[in-house]
């Protein structure tokens, strides 16, 4: 068994094993590997602040398991484990992948280890901890129970996540007429200009940063990285998926919400062009929509503006939907969990990150 170091003319292979993971499942989708390909050939704009290196773990000349380290400037204090899969259980395999991290963790001076997070927050976060036998929703994660064992076997620490889901199809507005009038005389929500897209994306950023400034893992982003992010995904979306909340025709926060793209996905296919085309011509047969993302900069919590949103979302999905599935919210982010609780139904899936101190 052996620890390889993937350069040029490996990560084909590396990229590959990747794919064989999600390709040859049920309940899986492959929806990060255009991504994953692009950082691995220095194509994308992530590459020019962020320090990558594939590796990969060999055992007669299989590749049985697969990582990539990662270190992001404007996040120094953490070397990733990133994009991590393994075909099974094999804790020798990963202790090589572990102690390749800790040298890269030294050489970069980082004091934590992380599993699970994919370069940025907004990438992804997060092992899957429950629900092994429901499939994958678009930009969620899906592993095997097993992928949690390597970490709390190897002394890191949990950081608990759970998503929630509400029956959409029984469900009451979510706030009266009288309150919606008063939320009008303050709040004004609105779509984005797909025409001015990228100072719309400006816009993103700029309330990201406000919003997410304490956020675990989170670091300050760039116009140029959200706009590479939204720029695929803008083939999918509508400009009813992007909303914005104003203030005095300020923006003071945001919500991303689409549905659940996955449903339009068979097995054995990845997230490409014929998803374009079938989101087109079929998109009334998606049955669940995902509330993925919300912000709101710190001067307006607790003032209703999440409310704003909430309630120009539900518009837009009453009627065309039967489910709503949430985004990972953090366990101990009580205001955000117990804003879940009151307005759906129940928990739905639970995830795991993964944090390790060296000092």
């Amino acid at each position: 068994m052996e620890l390889i170091i993937a350069n040029k003319d490996k990560r084909k292979d590396f990229l590959e094993f990747y794919k064989k993971q999600y390709l040859n499942n049920d309940l899986k989708r492959d929806t990060l590997s255009g991504m994953l390909k692009n950082i691995l050939n220095g194509r994308s704009v992530l590459c020019g602040s962020v320090d990558t290196e594939p590796v990969m773990v060999a055992d007669n000349n299989e590749i049985i398991m697969i990582s990539l380290l990662a270190h992001a400037q404007r996040m120094p204090e953490y070397l990733q484990i990133c994009f991590f899969e393994s075909e099974e259980f094999n804790m020798e395999a990963f202790n090589l992948i572990l102690e390749r991290a800790l040298d890269k963790a030294k050489e970069k001076k980082a004091s934590k280890l992380t599993g699970s997070l994919n370069i940025h927050v907004n990438y992804g976060l997060g092992f899957l901890a429950s629900g092994f036998d429901k499939r994958q929703s678009f930009g969620a994660p899906y592993n095997p129970e097993f992928y949690n064992d390597y970490f709390e076997k190897s002394g890191f620490e949990t950081i608990n996540m759970v998503s929630y889901r509400k029956d959409m199809v029984n469900s009451p507005p979510l706030i009266s007429k009288e309150v919606r009038e008063k939320l009008k005389d303050i709040y004004t929500v609105r779509e984005v200009n797909f025409k001015d897209f990228k100072k719309e994306i400006e816009i993103y950023t700029k309330i990201n940063n406000q919003a997410f400034s304490n956020h675990l893992f989170y670091y300050t982003r760039k116009t140029e990285e959200d706009y590479e992010l939204f720029k695929d995904l803008k083939y999918l979306i509508r400009e009813e998926n992007l909303i914005f909340v104003e203030k005095s025709g300020i923006p003071v926060g945001f919500m991303l919400w689409y549905p659940d793209f996955n449903e339009l996905i068979k097995k054995g296919e990845s997230i490409g062009f014929k998803t374009v085309v079938k989101n087109k011509l079929l998109s009334h047969r998606i049955k669940t929509f995902k509330i993925v993302e919300m912000g709101v900069i710190p001067g307006e919590r607790n003032k209703g503006a999440i409310l704003a949103l909430f309630d120009y979302c539900y518009k837009c999905t009453k009627g065309r939907y039967d489910t709503m599935e949430s985004s990972w919210i953090l366990s101990e982010n009580t205001k955000s969990k117990s804003f879940g609780m009151k307005w759906a139904d129940e928990e739905f899936k639970h995830y795991k990150a993964y944090v390790k101190d060296l000092i």
